[in-house]
């Protein structure tokens, strides 16, 4: 099966300390969750693997044992150059992705050629009841729908999005930091107006004072912005 033979490679790029580090910093994982191939060993072998006939095999195995496996499987769908089949393939995996590594690399390249469409997918998981397809969602108006074509309805989008969950806010934060560096003018309102939650609302005010994308001028205005508890 094409999954033993692929479960022998990643062991045979292991990096023992690397997974010890990485199991630190995704708390739903553990040492034992892991292999440890480092980042850029699996999008090369993610490339060797999309040349392949039958990888279609291992893109059926749901859920993976190893995170290493779902790292493998969002950079095997990245390189997908088929919009339909890149698509099948991430409905199909984001159910199965539950931590925030795997949610972020997952970053399909077609999806620039397909922004329509794309944004009709984004509208359906922005509204899952998964965390990290939601955030998956919110990472997409990010990357595909904050520069050229960008749009404010985009911003009203995620303001609106309420959650308990740490990652999705996280994510909801780390947007609008971006969006403030990007389209300043435009999102401003939603902070100065406190569309966000509390936590949310403080925690991209923090995003943008630490990026180096926003001006000193606008970094001390936004801090005048913080909500106190």
């Amino acid at each position: 099966m094409i999954r033993d033979e692929i479960i022998k490679e990643l062991f045979n790029k292991q990096d023992i300390k690397y997974r010890d580090f990485q199991a630190k910093l995704i708390p739903s994982k553990t040492a034992d969750d892991m292999i440890g191939v480092r980042t850029p060993e699996l999008r090369k072998y993610a490339k060797e693997l999309l040349k392949r006939e039958d990888i279609g095999g291992f893109l059926e195995i749901l859920p993976h044992e190893y995170f290493d496996e779902d790292q493998l499987h969002a950079f095997i769908i990245s390189g997908i150059k088929d919009y339909d089949k890149c698509m099948q393939e991430v409905d199909k995996f984001l159910p199965f992705v539950d931590n925030w590594a795997t949610c972020d690399q997952l970053s399909p390249k077609v999806f620039k050629k397909h922004r329509t469409e794309l944004l009709k997918q984004i509208n359906k998981w922005i509204k899952s009841k998964e965390t990290y397809t939601v955030r998956f969602a919110i990472r997409m108006l990010m990357e595909h729908f904050i520069d050229e074509d960008y749009d404010v309805k985009y911003t009203e989008m995620v303001a609106k999005i309420r959650s308990d969950e740490f990652y999705i806010n996280m994510m909801i934060a780390w947007y609008f930091a971006t969006a403030l560096a990007k389209q300043y003018d435009a999102v401003l309102p939603f902070i100065e107006e406190k569309k966000l939650d509390k936590w949310t609302h403080n925690k991209a005010i923090q995003k943008s004072v630490e990026s180096y994308r926003i001006t000193p001028e606008q970094k001390e205005y936004l801090k005048t912005l913080k909500i106190k508890y």
